[in-house]
Parts: C-alpha cells; structure tokens; sequence
C-alpha cells in the first residue's frame, strides 16, 4: 500500500468542509444516509480513508453521548425488562 502523505492545509479544510455538510445532512434527516449518499461520496473524495473511518466512529460516539445526555443511561441488562 503507498503511504499516503499528509494532506496539505488545503485538503484538510475540504475534508472538514465535506464532513461538516454530510454530517449536517444527516442530522437534518434523522439520520438516514440514504438521503445525504451524493455528500457522503464528496466526503470519501475529500477525505483520506482513514480519516474517513475516524469521523465515523466519532460521529457514532457523539450521538451516543448525546443519547446519554438527553434519555440517561440504561443499562443493557435493564432494556429489555421494562
């Protein structure tokens, strides 16, 4: 595998940018990715695979720590009793 260069200033502000509008798209459309496919392809584009990656699993760590935030934690054994 060639090993990819750090993106210059540039590239990381289109990165952002791409991530920022996908992201967006999904918050506006309660998430599903189906409706926000053409921002998701710009921000596989613009983005390094890896970065890619990262962002997702950022992303999926924040909902859930907004999920904490506004339901409380319930536990998994808990869930499924109530």
């Amino acid at each position: 595998a060639a090993r990819m260069a750090a993106p210059t200033r540039e590239e990381r502000t289109a990165c952002w940018g791409a991530r920022d509008e996908f992201w967006q798209c999904l918050d506006s459309h309660g998430d599903d990715a189906s409706k926000c496919e053409k921002l998701r392809r710009v921000f596989e584009s613009r983005c390094p695979q890896q970065w890619v990656k990262h962002f997702d699993k950022r992303r999926d760590f924040l909902k859930y720590k907004k999920k904490l935030e506004t339901e409380g934690y319930i536990p998994p054994e808990a869930a499924g009793k109530s």
